[in-house]
């Protein structure tokens, strides 16, 4: 479906559990990112600033990863297990990879 200008719609995601895996992959990645970049520019190079906007992009992120996770186990009818492996997860670099992998 082609709108009048010309531009396809923006879809929504389906469910709670899309837009979970896309957040958790975001926080991964930003995750990654603070501990494999913005870490040793800080440290190595003298470069504070990349510490300060990568953490607080990566803090965002994890809210909303907490967020998500939570209304991700509301829709799937997560156990306890489940939801405190999805939490560890968040905590650990490739933590969200391996969790999204299996759920």
């Amino acid at each position: 479906m082609v709108l009048k200008d010309g531009l396809l719609p923006l879809r929504p995601m389906n469910t709670q559990l899309k837009r979970f895996k896309t957040i958790g992959i975001l926080e991964a990645i930003s995750f990654l990112l603070l501990l494999g970049v913005a870490m040793p520019l800080k440290y190595m190079m003298d470069m504070p600033l990349a510490v300060k906007y990568v953490g607080w992009a990566h803090g965002v992120l994890f809210m909303a990863y907490i967020v998500g996770l939570y209304l991700a186990a509301d829709e799937q009818k997560w156990g306890f297990k489940t939801i405190a492996l999805g939490f560890i997860a968040a905590l650990l670099p490739f933590g969200p990879f391996v969790f999204h992998r299996g759920h």
